[in-house]
């Protein structure tokens, strides 16, 4: 009984999560990107140029994506993924057009304010929803169906950045290039805020410890799209006497939050911990060289 309850708080406050998430989110569109005529990557930064284009309200074409974003999900990744971020491609666009209604501008006339506000809000945001142990439904959701379809030797991580610095760069076209610099620090500002909800301030890098009976795929997995490391121990249960493979790795916050999508998808009983890092020496990606050379 007790455990039912506790599944039920752990719920509800995720779905808190989410709801608070989406309010930010839609607080720095409405009232901070969209009045200032900055741009960002994703489907928000792709819906504000479309708009420039053709006329339409960007909080319309902002819907319409996200639903054919869940559509597409569903049908290439499966119910499973679809339903973490069914919630979001739902709810938000509607928190995001009543938003619009509102005719509110929190900066004016300093665009890198607004730019690094904008930044702090959006990343704060994603991370909550993150946090809940839902998706956005964006530029995450489109780089692993890219990765899975098309793509399969390319990491999501870069395929996400790919797709960011894309929608960038169309802004620049349709916009000018000033528009595009300031996108740039949204989008560095953004991902720091999301790693700070997610981590705090100490880490820009995370080791996963992850004890698994599908340790083989999730090696794949690591290895070949991720292109990152792994150590394997055999170690033996305590209570079991069971003996184990653990396999170990160090990546982003980022490609953490990857890992654990792909855990609960196919094996909801396995054991992940992670641990916060503060350096790496060494090779790979975001590690510091451990040579002195210039």
């Amino acid at each position: 009984m007790e455990q039912i309850s506790l599944r039920k708080n752990k719920k509800i406050q995720d779905f808190a999560y989410v709801l608070i998430g989406s309010i930010i989110l839609a607080v720095a569109i409405t009232s901070i990107l969209k009045p200032n005529g900055i741009i960002t990557g994703g489907i928000t930064g792709f819906s504000l140029v479309i708009e420039k284009l053709v006329g339409i309200s960007y909080t319309y074409i902002y819907y319409l994506m996200s639903i054919l974003v869940l559509i597409a999900t569903h049908m290439t990744l499966g119910k499973k993924e679809a339903s973490k971020i069914l919630v979001f491609s739902v709810f938000f666009p509607v928190v995001l057009i009543l938003f619009s209604k509102f005719d509110l501008n929190f900066v004016q006339n300093d665009l890198f304010l607004a730019s690094i506000y904008y930044g702090v809000m959006a990343g704060g945001a994603t991370g909550l929803i993150l946090k809940g142990g839902f998706s956005s439904g964006g530029t995450d959701s489109i780089a692993k169906i890219i990765n899975k379809k098309v793509f399969r030797f390319m990491s999501i991580s870069i395929i996400m950045a790919t797709i960011d610095v894309g929608v960038i760069i169309f802004a620049a076209c349709v916009f000018d290039t000033r528009v595009a610099l300031y996108a740039l620090i949204t989008q560095v500002v953004s991902m720091k805020s999301v790693e700070t909800v997610l981590f705090g301030f100490s880490s820009k890098l995370v080791k996963l410890e992850i004890i698994s009976e599908h340790e083989k795929e999730l090696e794949t997995y690591i290895l070949k799209t991720l292109n990152r490391g792994i150590s394997k121990y055999n170690i033996v249960g305590g209570y079991t006497n069971l003996t184990r493979t653990k396999l170990v790795t160090i990546c982003s916050p980022r490609e953490s939050f990857l890992v654990r999508d792909l855990v609960a998808k196919i094996d909801p009983k396995a054991f992940v911990s992670v641990l916060p890092v503060n350096s790496v020496w060494g090779e790979g990606i975001g590690f510091d060289s451990l040579s002195q050379e210039e």
